[in-house]
């Protein structure tokens, strides 16, 4: 962070500022609308950044309406996206060259989309859910703690980070989104939540009793081995994890029930 701090000394906007910045890009997602979806909540994360770039009314309103035409992107990967434009847009305002930003809006929007969708909600959100689950049905009460924490920790440091990255390169943090390979990670804590849904299926699957003897400890603890052998087997023959992870959870609530 001081290699950070030493960096944008000289530049227009101060590190308040790129705080300012990055609070208001949690938001972004606050003013969603079909026509232009984040654009909204774009152009309002860049005020702090607009209010210290000089010129009169009008030059500042130009700036933002360049940011009111459509975006669209995973919101955890726009810190990345942000920051970058603040770079460039500080760059712009010198050169008076604009092209480069929208080109790197329309570049990056689309592909950290589809990198960020299957990750933050199609496999860290299903986990740190069962996760956070599998604690409430053992009766701990910081179970939905858990669950904010496990999903929270990552995504705001994603964003907060890629926010970095991006306002010191101006290509969007690439370099660091690469490192993280978030479909390797994806596939894996997908595989992770496969097991954990079986464990959660002894948890809440009721062992009626038997009137004969029976271990019925031994019972349970078969029947979760079969349940989670049959989600691996599932997987293998091609079925999508997440299909097996929300029927399956369907199917046990429903028997818990």
């Amino acid at each position: 962070m001081a290699d950070f701090k030493e960096h944008t000394k000289s530049e227009k906007v101060s590190i308040g500022d790129l705080v300012k910045i990055f609070l208001r890009s949690l938001s972004i997602q606050s003013s969603w609308n079909f026509s232009s979806m984040q654009n909204i909540g774009f152009a309002f994360s860049l005020i702090p950044f607009v209010e210290k770039s000089g010129g009169n009314r009008e030059q500042r309103s130009r700036i933002l309406k360049r940011h009111l035409e459509l975006f669209s992107t995973h919101p955890c990967l726009s810190g990345p996206i942000i920051g970058s434009v603040v770079k460039l847009e500080e760059e712009s305002c010198e050169n008076n060259d604009c092209v480069k930003v929208a080109n790197l809006k329309k570049a990056l929007m689309a592909p950290y989309a589809a990198i960020g969708d299957p990750f933050f909600w199609g496999a860290l959100k299903p986990l740190s859910a069962v996760v956070g689950v599998i604690m409430a049905i053992k009766g701990f009460l910081v179970a939905p703690l858990v669950f904010l924490l496990l999903y929270n920790s990552f995504h705001i440091w994603v964003r907060l980070r890629g926010f970095v990255e991006g306002y010191r390169d101006g290509r969007g943090a690439i370099n660091f989104i690469r490192v993280l390979n978030l479909p390797e990670m994806s596939r894996k804590i997908r595989w992770i939540s496969v097991i954990l849904l079986g464990i959660l299926a002894g948890a809440i699957i009721a062992i009626p009793p038997v009137p004969y003897a029976c271990d019925a400890g031994a019972f349970a603890r078969i029947l979760l081995l079969i349940i989670i052998l049959l989600c691996f087997w599932m997987v293998k023959r091609g079925i999508s994890p997440l299909v097996i992870l929300y029927g399956t959870s369907i199917i046990f609530l429903m028997v818990a029930v």
